[in-house]
């Protein structure tokens, strides 16, 4: 599916319908360049999946985790360059029964687990997103 969001709460209302079709193991690819919308299209899916806090990008810590009905992990990979053993095994619980969103998935390797969608955004200009969500789940 392709669609073209107008704000940023279109972007979050999209994530979300995607986030009801979600279940414990999935896991979210989201990638795009800085600044696409990335984060704003995780907090989306975490609000709809019962998340009321607040919801920001974990860059600088790598991984929030988040209680909700089925626990939800948001992991930021941006500073990373790539996983061996050691940082795999600090992220692996992230992924241990949570529905788990990765931004920046392509620093995560071979390390990260299959993704059931994979979401990418980019700037079609500056109120504007295109965004692309290849999954089964039928959106």
């Amino acid at each position: 599916m392709q669609t073209v969001t107008s704000s940023p709460e279109a972007t979050e209302a999209l994530a979300a319908e995607l986030a009801r079709r979600l279940g414990p193991g999935d896991v979210v690819a989201v990638s795009g360049e800085l600044g696409a919308g990335k984060t704003t299209f995780v907090r989306g899916a975490v609000r709809a999946l019962g998340v009321a806090g607040p919801v920001s990008s974990p860059t600088f810590t790598i991984g929030h985790r988040y209680d909700a009905p089925v626990p939800v992990a948001h992991l930021d990979l941006y500073r990373l360059a790539g996983l061996d053993p050691e940082e795999w095994g600090d992220l692996e619980p992230y992924f241990d029964g949570t529905i788990a969103f990765v931004e920046w998935p392509e620093h995560g390797g071979e390390w990260l687990p299959a993704a059931r969608a994979v979401v990418t955004l980019e700037h079609v200009d500056e109120s504007h997103r295109n965004v692309r969500i290849a999954c089964d789940l039928g959106l």
